[in-house]
């Protein structure tokens, strides 16, 4: 996977799976602009790109805000001039509640961030790609986003829709050279992993933790790293005739049913 001379533009870019497709692009000699709601998280990211011989922007941005999402799109073209590749990774989990006792706000938090700031990237990056002829971009959804998990409504909800934008958004710009594919990782580790179990177990996050992995038929949460480099094949020539598809990441926990995935 060769991106020099290419521009990736990744959003959530602070930590976690956006961090780690950062890096993975600059390793891949792409320049990378790093998106994150907290500038000093963006700000660390981008020093591991440029310790990878890249170059790197870091932008802080609201995702659900239209005007964040135009500067953040503008600043990217302003400094390099194009967007190659775009992943639209920006999300949040939300609390853990049955659908019945699940709270009005946090449901609208969850949808606000994962669904309209998931097409609100596509919609400002979208017509940039259309107006150079191509691009690929990769949307982060999840095992979640393809079979129910109890408790987590609007995390599932959310990702179900980041799928139909996916699918949706292929179809529209196929014939323009873009792809659009979507990446669906299961239980990663991460922060934001482990702060949910956290959240679910406060008295035995570890004994959790142990549970779940055990539950994966590999016997492991799968990396960050893992991840991203699903994302750089769907970016990449590799794939250049694949769109609307759904790439799961998941140790086969989802294949096999062994037990009900746990958001990444």
């Amino acid at each position: 996977m060769d991106f020099t001379g290419q521009v990736a533009l990744v959003t959530g870019g602070g930590s976690g799976i956006g961090r780690a497709a950062c890096v993975a692009f600059a390793h891949h000699g792409a320049a990378v602009a790093v998106v994150d709601r907290e500038v000093s998280a963006a700000e660390e990211t981008a020093e591991l790109v440029r310790k990878a011989d890249a170059t790197a922007l870091a932008l802080r941005a609201d995702v659900t805000s239209s005007a964040d999402v135009q500067g953040y799109v503008r600043r990217t073209v302003d400094e390099f001039g194009r967007i190659d590749c775009f992943v639209n990774n920006a999300g949040i989990g939300g609390t853990v509640a049955p659908v019945a006792e699940y709270d009005e706000a946090d449901f609208a938090a969850v949808l606000a961030v994962n669904v309209t700031g998931a097409f609100l990237g596509l919609r400002h990056v979208l017509p940039r790609m259309i107006a150079r002829g191509g691009g690929a971009v990769v949307n982060t959804a999840s095992v979640a986003g393809l079979v129910a998990t109890p408790g987590a409504s609007a995390y599932v909800a959310s990702k179900h829709a980041v799928i139909g934008l996916t699918k949706t958004a292929a179809g529209e710009v196929a014939r323009q050279g873009i792809r659009v594919n979507a990446v669906c990782p299961g239980p990663v580790d991460t922060g934001a992993m482990r702060r949910l179990e956290e959240q679910i177990a406060p008295d035995d996050p570890d004994g959790l933790t142990a549970r779940n992995r055990a539950a994966q038929p590999t016997g492991r949460y799968s990396t960050p790293e893992e991840v991203a480099n699903v994302i750089l094949f769907l970016c990449s020539d590799l794939a250049s005739n694949t769109t609307g598809a759904q790439y799961v990441v998941d140790g086969g926990r989802s294949a096999t049913g062994s037990a009900t995935p746990t958001r990444n």
